[in-house]
């Protein structure tokens, strides 16, 4: 069974979240890391489950707007914050969802978001899911958040917990029946 994690990430949080929890499948699984701007049509092929992630702005998932103020933040030097390539001018999920056509995928949304009570720091996770499942896809788990630092980094233990979502995610999917996508 395929897997395909397409994941947006402003200043790394995301990216190694998303390949955190694509080492949690474990060795020999067929699981493909893809950043959004990476990822045309052909990236679901074959998938049998989709997994789809960004960062938390401004309680929601990001907007052209919100991205076009993150080499803002990393040129603060006290920031330590680096941006990733293309993250300011590149589509983010929101434009790729938005492109994709209806297809009847296993997915899971994520987010990387500020610790804090949600309410209060918002959660991309649950937009992200409201929308794949618009899509026609099956949401095989809840939407799922991953805690980030002010540095840019992930906080202690959450690329584990990454890791231990994906070894879940992959139980879970070899009890699935292909989602005949293909």
């Amino acid at each position: 069974m395929r897997t395909v994690i397409v994941y947006e990430s402003m200043f790394g949080s995301t990216r190694r979240v998303a390949q955190s929890m694509a080492e949690g499948f474990g060795p020999g699984a067929d699981v493909r890391v893809v950043r959004v701007a990476d990822a045309g049509p052909e990236v679901l092929e074959g998938a049998d489950l989709l997994v789809v992630g960004g960062p938390t702005h401004f309680h929601g998932m990001s907007r052209p707007a919100s991205r076009k103020r993150a080499p803002g933040y990393a040129a603060k030097p006290e920031s330590g914050l680096v941006l990733e390539p293309g993250a300011d001018t590149g589509p983010g999920v929101r434009e790729w969802m938005a492109g994709l056509t209806p297809r009847p995928l296993h997915a899971v949304a994520f987010d990387t978001r500020f610790d804090g009570l949600a309410p209060f720091t918002g959660r991309a996770s649950k937009a992200i899911a409201r929308r794949l499942r618009k899509l026609g896809m099956h949401m095989v788990s809840g939407p799922e958040s991953f805690l980030v630092g002010k540095k840019g980094q992930p906080l202690p233990g959450e690329c584990d917990r990454a890791r231990a979502f994906g070894a879940r995610l992959a139980t879970m999917l070899a009890r699935l029946e292909p989602s005949g996508a293909g």
